[in-house]
């Protein structure tokens, strides 16, 4: 058998018993597919009841932060009806628990592993790192492909949450096995909230509704299938809706505000109404349009988010509208992969309130406001195909492992405004890429104007077959490494992934705070009050700081539950416990847990690798003055190659 020089890499440097080799992986997908569910037997669409996946309470919450706990465990759950399929979910179930706060209140979520060390069917050995997308987090609370965390640890993450109001939605980035990682489920929608966006007469409530749109293929035993087509994409015959295959939906006959999610490994969308009513989009990745923008159908690529608000006052009680999808090139179509959902319209409306669409949504014109005379700066990235790989200027992110996470394809400064031109000039597929870290302004399209549905704060940008699509955006919030990646799971798992650096002196992703064995301790505890008088007293004071999530020895955690009705909700199994595996771990020493805040940097530059003649100045760059900020000792970085898969 010929191996790539990947399997090579993989096998040398990060050889293991759980690894099988790709001919062995190979062989039990093709049997799998062999014993593909027959068409027949699948759900109907609209035969199933649509669910919203439950809202997660914090374990605790002061002025300033709210802590979560979420267990990342194995379960076997009911998906197709009548049929168990084992699935791995954020506190047992996928779509995981939706998280919702507040700009300005920090998040604290502890993730813990305790899933098998071995894929159950594939063979693998499994490691995670969640990613909040959308999340200006700092670098080492980003998910950062190669900060894993293996089963029998956990890691506590920290969410800034100081952007606008946007959806956002956390999923595996386990360098290498992402793709499988989050097809077995591990995907869950984070809404934040701010003043402006609550203060709207848009839909709220229970008419502000998450649609996590994903595609699945099933065994005859109702066990998922993992084809990825010669590293081409996954694609399933199954359209699912918050874990629910083409579920129907019971509506009121008024505006409800649905913020969609493609939450699919490989495949794009674009949904239109069956009655050719306009969807009403005034949401992007990044949050709020400035104005809403209303159209026939919506182009979605994996990893983007839009809030669109469709009104079924127009419509008859008892008619059912289908959100219907169009299928664009390049993807794998199956019978019914052309519908997504169903909406049935009541007869009453029980809340009138909160049901209009301003002509003016978002005042905030820091990203959407930026002009091309902005950038100091132009660099282009080709996004292609060569020797077996998915490469990005020619790299993946095996360079950026043998380089010990010192290359960069990029040094932008920290607030320097950039525009970056990402190409694709295949015919063949397609790339939604993700810039971590930033919102983007989407300038262009080979030279014609972003779709009206684009005209809003980005992360995931579309590459098309055969497109130049140039974006603009400034790198502010932190400073440190991010990743840029094909959010085609199965391109980013084969190397289309490489990193950027803002500024200097950020902190370092890979050991700034590692994940710690289990059993954790306790993640918040309560500042003492300071004895007087003679009297003890405990609990905080109104006035006082917050305490910091700590990690002491002893003490396991329980996963927070859901709250909301028993109808609700995506596919779960069980409550959190702990791990079926009973494994023996020393005590944590982890020191307590601060979060700390973008560093000034006066570092000298680090020996990262600029871009390849890729950077066009266009004038100086503005760079401010670190003030007060000593220069930041350079050290070795502990090697710990990033695992891989075969």
């Amino acid at each position: 058998m010929e191996f790539s020089r990947r399997d090579l890499l993989k096998l040398g440097l990060f050889g293991s018993a759980a690894l099988m080799l790709p001919a062995e992986r190979v062989a039990r997908t093709e049997l799998a597919v062999i014993n593909r569910m027959p068409e027949s037997r699948l759900p109907g669409p609209f035969t199933v009841p649509f669910a919203v996946p439950p809202v997660l309470q914090p374990d605790h919450v002061t002025p300033t932060t709210a802590y979560y706990t979420i267990e990342q465990r194995q379960v076997s759950a009911e998906i197709l009806p009548g049929l168990p399929t084992t699935i791995w979910g954020y506190n047992g179930m996928t779509p995981g628990p939706t998280i919702v706060n507040h700009q300005g209140q920090q998040a604290v979520v502890r993730q813990i592993n305790n899933l098998p060390d071995v894929h159950p069917s594939l063979r693998y050995k499994v490691w995670t790192s969640t990613h909040l997308h959308g999340s200006a987090s700092l670098p080492q609370y980003d998910g950062y492909a190669s900060d894993i965390t293996e089963p029998g640890q956990y890691k506590d993450y920290v969410y800034p949450n100081i952007q606008d109001a946007r959806t956002l939605w956390y999923h595996d980035h386990g360098v290498h096995i992402t793709a499988t990682n989050a097809q077995m489920g591990l995907a869950g929608v984070y809404i934040l909230h701010d003043p402006i966006e609550q203060a709207l007469p848009i839909p709220h409530g229970d008419y502000d509704v998450p649609l996590v749109i994903k595609d699945a293929m099933f065994q005859q035993n109702g066990e998922l299938i993992f084809d990825d087509n010669n590293q081409s994409g996954m694609y399933g015959d199954v359209i699912l809706v918050n874990g629910k295959p083409w579920p129907l939906m019971q509506v009121e006959p008024r505006k409800y505000r649905f913020r969609i999610l493609n939450a699919s490994i490989s495949r794009s969308y674009r949904l239109a109404l069956d009655t050719d009513d306009p969807l009403v989009v005034i949401g992007t990745d990044g949050g709020l349009m400035p104005h809403p923008q209303p159209v026939g159908d919506l182009r979605l690529g994996m990893a983007e988010r839009y809030e669109v608000v469709i009104d079924f006052a127009k419509y008859k009680p008892g008619q059912r509208v289908v959100l219907r999808n169009l299928q664009p090139p390049n993807n794998i179509d199956y019978t019914n992969t052309n519908v997504v959902m169903a909406f049935e319209v009541g007869a009453a409306v029980s809340d009138a309130s909160h049901n209009e669409v301003p002509v003016d949504l978002n005042p905030n014109m820091r990203t959407m406001g930026l002009t091309e005379a902005d950038a100091v700066r132009t660099r282009h990235f080709d996004f292609g195909r060569a020797d077996g790989e998915w490469v990005i200027n020619s790299k993946t992110w095996a360079d950026i492992v043998n380089s010990d996470y010192e290359y960069v394809a990029a040094n932008p400064g920290f607030e320097d405004v950039e525009i970056w031109e990402l190409q694709n000039d295949s015919g063949g597929w397609f790339h939604p890429v993700h810039i971590h870290l930033v919102d983007f302004k989407i300038l262009d399209r080979n030279g014609r104007p972003p779709h009206p549905y684009e005209l809003g704060p980005k992360d995931v940008a579309y590459v098309g077959e055969g497109e130049i699509v140039r974006v603009l955006m400034r790198f502010e919030h932190q400073r440190g490494k991010y990743m840029m990646h094909c959010h085609n799971l199965v391109h980013e798992d084969h190397d289309m992934m490489t990193q950027f650096e803002v500024g200097f002196g950020g902190d370092d992703p890979m050991h700034a705070d590692r994940a710690a064995p289990l059993p954790a301790g306790p993640l918040f505890t309560e500042p003492e009050r300071p004895q007087s008088g003679g009297d003890a007293g405990s609990g905080s004071g109104s006035g006082s700081a917050p305490q910091q999530p700590a990690t002491a020895p002893g003490g396991g955690t329980t996963g927070a539950g859901g709250s909301g009705s028993s109808a609700s909700g995506s596919t779960t199994s069980g409550s959190p416990g702990k791990s079926t595996s009973p494994r023996k771990h020393r005590r944590s020493r982890r020191k307590p847990h601060k979060p700390s805040k973008a560093k000034a940097s006066s570092a000298k530059p680090s020996k990262a690798t600029p871009s390849k003649g890729k950077a066009t100045s266009h004038k100086p760059a503005k760079r401010k003055p670190a003030t007060g900020a000593k220069p930041k000792k350079a050290r070795k970085p502990l090697v710990r190659r990033s695992p891989k898969r075969s």
